[in-house]
């Protein structure tokens, strides 16, 4: 098993499961997954308050404690802030639905609580008051956020205490959106990739030990499909298809590789709910990704270098 520090200092497996579609599976299903990840060293989970309108939290919470899974043997995180039309950063709304998540989760802490989508009208003192309560009264240990750039983060570790700095940002990334290396590779250029969309936000995580979490590894665009197998990227599938039988692992455990090769030490979070496709994605710890072969799965997936 692979592991990063997340923030720099906390040991945690590099590869994550995201939770947001297992509300619907029968309990069998359920177990074999989360049983799946614990043997494969993928014991961090990833849940949110919208995934399956909560749902999601209590059918895990329900699963742990039939399977009787010691707490301190997996890392569990969970997200707040969007809601019905809009989103809610208030310090009402964080400290309610970090309770009602561990209350559904039928825990008594999370390891990682996010900001899910940027609110506009965030007050930053407001959320250092919500931080600050929850991380005495012991229900959340550490926090991040989610697709926010790098001014917004700026903007919240200024009114948060030492200890409590944002050290999770959970970004999209993927050989098919690829938009937080693009404007790196391409500067002083003029061509369309050349645009900085979001402050480099790769680079700016990097220097100030902020883990990013790469959601939606095998989607493209946003939520459109899985480029695996699709008719619309068969020179890439072609290249993955061709590194998975070098190194004897799945298609998707070289995407995952393929993040987790960047130096950025990123943590993937795929959001299987197949315990054998979860397996074969673990294969990706056997993965030592050269850098010809982590450019040519970028090139691949239609990414011009300049």
């Amino acid at each position: 098993m692979k592991t990063i520090k997340i923030g720099g200092t906390i040991h945690a497996p590099a590869i994550a499961l995201g939770c947001m579609r297992i509300g619907g599976l029968e309990t069998k299903q359920l177990h074999d997954l989360i049983g799946t990840a614990m043997e494969n060293g993928a014991h961090f989970f990833d849940h949110a308050d919208i995934y399956g309108g909560g749902e999601c939290e209590r059918v895990f919470g329900k699963a742990v404690k039939e399977m009787g899974i010691p707490r301190d043997k997996m890392v569990v995180q969970t997200k707040c802030g969007i809601r019905q039309g809009f989103f809610d950063f208030s310090k009402g709304h964080i400290i309610s639905s970090a309770e009602k998540a561990l209350e559904r989760l039928g825990m008594e802490y999370t390891d990682f609580f996010l900001l899910h989508r940027p609110d506009t009208l965030m007050e930053p003192e407001e959320v250092a008051e919500a931080f600050t309560q929850l991380h005495k009264a012991g229900k959340v240990r550490h926090f991040g956020v989610s697709n926010h750039n790098p001014a917004q983060i700026l903007l919240l570790n200024k009114y948060l205490p030492d200890g409590l700095k944002i050290i999770i940002n959970q970004l999209q990334f993927s050989p098919t959106n690829t938009g937080m290396v693009n404007s790196g590779l391409n500067v002083n250029m003029e061509n369309p990739p050349a645009i900085d969309r979001d402050g480099s936000v790769l680079e700016f995580c990097r220097l100030h030990d902020i883990t990013i979490q790469a959601w939606s590894p095998f989607q493209y665009g946003f939520f459109e499909g899985v480029f695996l197998g699709s008719e619309k990227y068969v020179k890439l599938n072609k290249e993955i298809d061709t590194l998975a039988e070098k190194y004897g692992v799945t298609p998707e455990a070289i995407v995952i590789a393929w993040i987790l090769r960047h130096p950025a030490n990123m943590q993937a979070i795929p959001g299987t709910t197949n315990a054998v496709r979860l397996r074969g994605i673990c294969g990706a710890y056997s993965v030592q990704m050269t850098r010809p072969e982590w450019y040519a799965v970028y090139r691949a997936a239609g990414n011009v270098l300049p």
